[in-house]
């Protein structure tokens, strides 16, 4: 069966502001509208675009991390993904161990196309995708923003082979608008979830996150008549 498998990533709502924890340690969740990673459900998108033209028989959408994280699995499977496979991992997840643990479900699924985001917005790390290549050895295309098959190559810019990994960017379209009855649907299909003994992947923390800062506020700008009032308003704000 040629089957494509979609990464996808929990994260904070790209409309929700985000605010740092007072002591600097990481970004406030709690309560917080948690979605799929966009540049993601760009890539699950594709995915879904390619079977409906016939190019593909099953697609399947995969992520690592916490229990919560069956909610966005859920609105994967409900945007018209198949089956869903979650491998469980709590706390901070680093971008090789995520490529070793979709390697292990590679193996497993024989997929002919992987398709990831190019990046998640919370991290901005944008490895994944790379690193799944190298540890695949399978050929990659990076941010792309059109995607067409022909045959059994992958064209965008360049030409790869497949199977391959490919990360998606902005341009390459607009994700569909989830439906209720979709997602009543959605509740029906499977879902495996895993954990990173059963896959043999060992996680190792080699990244320290040091801390974490909002980014600083625009000022608000003054209003003045003249260049003495100026300079006057400036040294009123200490800033001559």
């Amino acid at each position: 069966m040629k089957r494509i498998l979609v990464g996808i990533k929990r994260v904070v709502d790209a409309n929700v502001r985000i605010r740092v924890k007072p002591d600097g340690t990481g970004v406030i969740t709690d309560g917080v509208k948690m979605a799929i990673n966009p540049f993601d459900e760009i890539a699950l998108e594709e995915a879904l675009r390619i079977k409906e033209r016939g190019a593909a028989e099953e697609v399947i959408v995969a992520t690592v991390g916490p229990p919560d994280s069956q909610q966005q699995l859920r609105t994967a499977l409900a945007m018209g993904a198949d089956r869903a496979l979650h491998v469980q991992a709590d706390g901070v997840i680093e971008p090789l161990t995520v490529a070793r643990a979709l390697l292990k479900l590679i193996e497993r699924e024989q997929p002919f196309l992987v398709i990831l985001g190019k990046q998640a917005i919370d991290d901005d790390n944008g490895q994944t995708g790379q690193v799944l290549a190298a540890l695949w050895n399978r050929p990659q295309a990076t941010y792309g923003s059109k995607l067409e098959l022909s045959g059994d190559a992958g064209l965008e810019t360049i030409e790869v082979d497949l199977p391959a990994v490919i990360t998606t960017d902005l341009r390459l379209n607009e994700p569909r608008y989830v439906k209720l009855p979709d997602i009543m649907k959605a509740k029906k299909k499977p879902l495996d979830t895993l954990n990173f003994a059963a896959l043999g992947v060992e996680p190792r923390q080699q990244l320290k996150l040091v801390r974490f800062e909002p980014p600083p506020q625009r000022q608000k700008g003054i209003r003045v008549k003249d260049a003495a009032e100026l300079v006057d308003a400036l040294r009123k704000k200490g800033l001559l």
